[in-house]
């Protein structure tokens, strides 16, 4: 009775030790006749993406109309005011100097535009560059000013109350009315031009700023009244996110009418700047300086104004319609 026990699970091992005592031999030819049946068997539709060749991405034709669009209108405009101007220079009996004659004395001046012969006899780059440096005085000044106060005068209705007879009385006065003013009280004409630049900057950026915060949504007024937000944090994360794109356009049209205005301001100061080399030609009687001075005007103004219109556009979001 014990050896029967004994001896079956000795019987009953025997098939599993034949399975691990199969030969190699028998054991690889097996696999090799799976590979030949895996390999006659029919394919399933599945491709190797690998090895496939993959066709190439087609470029999309090159807009040859949207370039002559871009390019023929500008050029034919330029056209136009160099034709307009040659006419008039040959056919009035005027002093004005043709194009050709005034691109010759532009290639002469612009070849040495930092040259000092003393303080009334400078190259055009520093002139501008003195011009430049007035506008970003006036301006930064007015901005620091303008903005905050915009910010307050939109924010609260007894300061728009308060402010808006006193912008509407002194908003159309000239900045150039405001040029005896500075000279009377900063007995120089260097803070004079910056004063009368300050003076007609500050007007876009105020009214713009508030005029921002006043169009804000209700809703989130009220919802920041539900909430018990602080005025810093209506400030940070309501209204300024909110008026950023109606204060670029103020800075806009600010640094354009600063620019507009140093000219005059420097024709009546001297000095150093692009307005006073304007009229010290005047003075020599030299015509095609003056036009030179012209573009080099109108010039950087586009400059400026497309610096800033480029980061308005950067900060202007628009209302997703479903």
């Amino acid at each position: 009775m014990v050896s029967a026990v004994f001896h079956s699970p000795s019987v009953r091992a025997e098939p599993v030790e034949a399975q691990h005592n199969a030969s190699p031999a028998s054991t690889g030819s097996g696999q090799a006749s799976t590979l030949r049946q895996a390999q006659d068997r029919p394919s399933s539709g599945r491709t190797n993406l690998a090895a496939a060749p993959q066709p190439r991405a087609s470029r999309p034709p090159f807009d040859w109309r949207s370039l002559w669009l871009a390019l023929l209108p500008p050029v034919f405009g330029l056209g136009l005011l160099i034709g307009v101007w040659a006419l008039v220079s040959i056919s009035s009996a005027s002093s004005i100097p043709s194009p050709l004659e005034t691109f010759k004395q532009a290639v002469v001046i612009f070849s040495d535009p930092f040259y000092r012969k003393g303080p009334n006899d400078q190259g055009v780059g520093w002139n501008i560059l003195a011009s430049l440096e007035r506008v970003a005085v006036g301006f930064g000044l007015a901005a620091a000013v303008g903005i905050p106060a915009g910010f307050m005068i939109g924010r609260f209705e007894f300061l728009s109350r308060m402010f808006n007879p006193l912008i509407s009385l002194l908003r159309p006065v000239s900045p150039l009315a405001w040029l005896p003013i500075g000279l009377l009280v900063f007995k120089g004409a260097n803070p004079a031009a910056i004063w009368t630049i300050f003076i007609c900057s500050i007007w876009p950026m105020i009214i713009n700023t508030a005029v921002g915060v006043q169009r804000v949504p209700q809703d989130y007024m009220n919802v920041a009244r539900v909430l018990n937000l602080s005025e810093w944090k209506i400030f940070t994360k309501i209204l300024f996110p909110s008026v950023l794109p109606y204060m670029l356009t103020g800075v806009r049209l600010a640094v354009g009418t600063a620019w507009l205005v140093i000219v005059a301001a420097e024709m009546l100061t001297g000095g150093v700047g692009i307005g006073f080399w304007v009229w010290d030609e005047w003075n020599n009687l030299n015509v095609k300086n003056i036009i030179i001075a012209i573009f080099v005007i109108g010039i950087v103004g586009l400059i400026l104004e497309l610096a800033l219109i480029k980061i308005a556009t950067a900060f202007t979001f628009e209302e997703v319609k479903s």
